[in-house]
Formats: C-alpha cells, sequence, structure tokens
C-alpha cells in the first residue's frame, strides 16, 4: 500500500474529471483544480454524469458510486489544491506553453514530498522537467479514455525519476484499478498512442482529402478488424479539442493535415465536440455505429 492518500487533479476536463472520480471511487481523497470557477462546475458536472457508466459498464452500485463522490473536493485556488497533496496528475491541454506556466507555479506552491505525474498524451517527461523543480519525483502517468473500463496507465519516467517514486506510482496505479504499462524509456505516444495515432491521422487524411466520410471509415474499420469502435467513434470519445490539439501541434506544418484542421475547427466553433457535447461525429448517447445494421451490408 501506498503512502499516496490525497490527489490533485489539474484539469477537469474530459480525462482529467475521469481520472479524477476513479481514484475517488477507489477510496483516495482527491482535489479537482480548474482555472476558474465555470471550469470547476464543468468538471462537476462531468463526472456526476457518468453514473450510468459506472453502473452499465462495471455494475456499480449507486452507494459506491456515491461514496466516491464524497471523496472529491472542486477548487479554482492551486494553492488551495495542492497545499497537501500527496500526488498531482496533470491534465491541462495539450500545449506546450500552458504546461510550462503550470509546472512552474506548481513548483512554487506543492509540498517539497509531492510528486507529480504528467497525463500528456504526447510529451514525454523531459520536456517539463526542469520547471518543476523537482524532477527526480516527476513522471508521466498516462490514462486511456473511459478509465473505468479501458484501464491502462502508462507510466515513463526520465533518467532522472527516482527509481522508488517510480514505483510508488506503478502501485498507485494498481490501487486505482488501472492495469500498470511499465516503459523502460522516453516514448513520445507512449505504447497506446505511437499505436493509434498512425490510425487517426490516416482516418483524418481520408476525410479532410474527401476521399471517405466518416461513417464509411469506421465502418470499414470495424468490419475489417472487429473493432466495437471505428477511429471517429474514437475522435468524439477524446474529444474535438483534445484531437485538433494533438494534430495540430505534430502535423500543423504538414499541408496535408490543413483539411483535416479546418473541418474539424468548424465541428469546435459549432461546439459538436464529440460526446461531452452530444454530438460530434454521431450524436450520443446511442450512436450509430453501435446500432447491429450499422456493420451490415
Amino acid at each position: 500500500m501506498t503512502n499516496i492518500a490525497k490527489v490533485t487533479v489539474a484539469g477537469g476536463g474530459v480525462l482529467g474529471s475521469q481520472i479524477a472520480f476513479q481514484s475517488a471511487f477507489k477510496g483516495k481523497k482527491v482535489t479537482v483544480y480548474d482555472i476558474n470557477d465555470d471550469a470547476v462546475a464543468a468538471a462537476e458536472k462531468r463526472i456526476r454524469a457518468r453514473w450510468d457508466a459506472y453502473k452499465h459498464d462495471i455494475d456499480a452500485t449507486e452507494e459506491q458510486f456515491d461514496a466516491g463522490l464524497k471523496n472529491l473536493t472542486y477548487t479554482a485556488d492551486m494553492a488551495e489544491a495542492v497545499k497537501d497533496a500527496d500526488l498531482v496528475i496533470e491534465a491541462v491541454p495539450e500545449k506546450p506553453t500552458i504546461k510550462h506556466d503550470f509546472y512552474r507555479n506548481l513548483a512554487e506552491l506543492a509540498p517539497a514530498g509531492t510528486i507529480f505525474a504528467s497525463n500528456s498524451s504526447t510529451y514525454v517527461p523531459s520536456v517539463f522537467a526542469p520547471d518543476t523543480g523537482r524532477p527526480d519525483k516527476f513522471l508521466n502517468l498516462h490514462f486511456a479514455n473511459k478509465v473505468w473500463l479501458y484501464n491502462t496507465a502508462e507510466i515513463m519516467g526520465t533518467d532522472q525519476t527516482d527509481p522508488q517514486v517510480f514505483q510508488t506510482v506503478v502501485e498507485f496505479a494498481e490501487e486505482i484499478g488501472m492495469v500498470p504499462i511499465i516503459l523502460k524509456k522516453e516514448q513520445p505516444g507512449y505504447v497506446l498512442n505511437t499505436l493509434l495515432i498512425p490510425l487517426l491521422n490516416a482516418a483524418g487524411y481520408l476525410w479532410g482529402h474527401d476521399i471517405a466520410d466518416p461513417e464509411t471509415i469506421d465502418r470499414t474499420w470495424m468490419i475489417a478488424t472487429g473493432a466495437s469502435t471505428g477511429p471517429f467513434g474514437i475522435f468524439d470519445t477524446v474529444g474535438l479539442r483534445t484531437a485538433f490539439n494533438i494534430t495540430a501541434e505534430q502535423q500543423g506544418s504538414n499541408p496535408d493535415f490543413q483539411p483535416f484542421l479546418d473541418k474539424i475547427q468548424q465541428m469546435i466553433d459549432a461546439d459538436t465536440v464529440g460526446i461531452e457535447t452530444g454530438r460530434g461525429f454521431y450524436e450520443y448517447p446511442n450512436p450509430e455505429f453501435e446500432n447491429p445494421d450499422f456493420l451490415k451490408a
């Protein structure tokens, strides 16, 4: 059993809110921090809306779910959020400037013994380690969407990460119901996204250049591989803002991806960003790709 009892999750968006509740559901005391009161309120709304998913996917009882809710507190005050944290998990937007600023501020506010972990989907920990003021207590801890169901936790350190800190985070991941995926060295995208991003990029290219529509692309992938979801269903799960930020960062200078980015931006402007808003490439709940007829001729 680790000594991590109090966890702060910085960023209450799609994945941050999932990490926060999963930790609370497994008995940790969790503070959700975000940049303002509106963002904090949105995070709480996201978390409370997951009752049906926990009930349907893992047979959680209402009593268990409510107990998790009671382990959560919310604040827009960073100093208050981290004042006694054993672990801070950063899940802020995938923009380097935002993350650099976050860690510089966090380093001045968190107790000396607090472990810092980034949930960054694409950036290796050595990018931000100098900002933390404690590179020996810093590493990446990456979760997949629907953490209660797709329960991997990818753990990646730097050559400065204390091995005992690394092991503590591995054990923490197990304590909150995750399967630890241990990386032996730094790799942008970890294991999961190193496999997944090429698929999403290919799907974005096909749609962006009007080669095929999202339904056709998803249907092709699902029929041919037996997958339960196609790439555009995955985009909706991740959230189109995150998809846009990652693609822009990785492929923004590649003109082949500009049509995809333009189309995604139009959807973001229309607030059709995926499951979070009830509509993205599909409408939710009950998206078309879950209909048995979706895969029929």
